[in-house]
């Protein structure tokens, strides 16, 4: 699918810049009593509390700069404008990022030097500002981003997302976020209980997924091949099939749509604590990667990551 590039503004311009500040307000008036992702901890994080994510109100941020290593329709020739964010609403013992996401490596940033980065990214020539695990910062974000647009912020913004998300906090994103990246960890809640800490994982991905595409639809390119606005879903082929992968992609091809962009990943490897759980101390096969695209492309999915077809 192609879009012209020259006619395409990124979602947040479209909407007047009191209407981008009052979304953040709204979103940085959820902190008092947590609610911004289905933990609902409830803690005062304006006053020092905090809950399972354990960040303040303050921007808390590990790395940015231009990242080639995403998918091609983001990456684009230079690159996308990533952004860590440190810490994370989910508990997976097997964290590729665990001394980002479980041990808090990075440092707490003002609002201005956050927005500061992202006019940076763009100057650099990245294809859009990649948030990586915002969902415990949403508030300073928006806060950020609105500042940010007043500096000359163009460029689309990718929602970079575990999939643990609260319906409440993406309808405030609606009409700001361009491209909502998720991941569909798992089908099984007890495996996601058992693994990442949120038992609800997977109802609460599959009502986030359908308010994502309702919002942004499938991804859209431009005629460079750069993503523009849309759904693209990541699904990590766990050992054993703990991700439960043949549930995901009908959910998927089903109730999402066939269109949808799909990246299985195939790049598993035993991180942080998964060596304490014997089925997941080990990489997966290729044999177990094969049959997840085999199982995709069967229910209909037709557009897979670096699959052609």
């Amino acid at each position: 699918m192609q879009d012209d590039q020259l006619r395409f503004r990124a979602a947040y311009l479209e909407m007047s810049r009191k209407e981008l500040w009052e979304r953040a307000y709204r979103a940085e008036g959820m902190l008092k009593e947590c609610t911004l992702c289905p933990r609902n901890c409830g803690v005062d994080r304006t006053s020092g509390e905090v809950g399972f994510c354990k960040t303040g109100n303050t921007p808390f941020v590990s790395s940015w700069g231009p990242h080639f290593g995403e998918e091609k329709p983001l990456v684009g020739r230079f690159g996308s404008g990533t952004i860590f964010f440190g810490h994370c609403n989910l508990g997976c013992v097997f964290c590729q990022n665990w001394t980002i996401s479980h041990l808090g490596e990075g440092e707490e940033i003002s609002f201005e030097r956050l927005a500061k980065i992202m006019e940076d990214l763009q100057g650099m020539g990245c294809h859009n500002i990649n948030l990586v695990s915002p969902t415990h910062q949403v508030p300073m974000i928006l806060h950020s981003l609105a500042i940010a647009v007043e500096k000359g912020l163009t460029i689309p913004i990718v929602y970079n997302c575990g999939g643990y998300e609260s319906l409440e906090t993406l309808k405030i994103l609606r009409g700001i976020i361009d491209i909502y990246m998720p991941d569909f960890k798992y089908a099984d809640p007890e495996k996601a209980l058992k693994y990442s800490k949120a038992k609800d994982y997977p109802e609460r991905a599959k009502a986030a997924l359908k308010e994502m595409h309702m919002q942004v639809g499938d991804l859209v390119v431009d005629a460079r091949g750069i993503a523009r606005r849309g759904l693209l879903v990541r699904h990590l082929v766990l050992p054993e099939d703990i991700a439960g992968t043949e549930e995901v992609v009908s959910f998927i091809a089903e109730e999402i749509s066939e269109n949808t962009y799909l990246n299985i990943m195939d790049q598993y490897s035993p991180c942080y604590k998964a060596s304490e759980h014997p089925l997941l101390n080990r990489k997966i096969t290729k044999e177990e990667y094969a049959t997840a695209v085999i199982i995709a492309q069967r229910k209909g999915i037709k557009r897979i990551d670096g699959v052609t077809g």
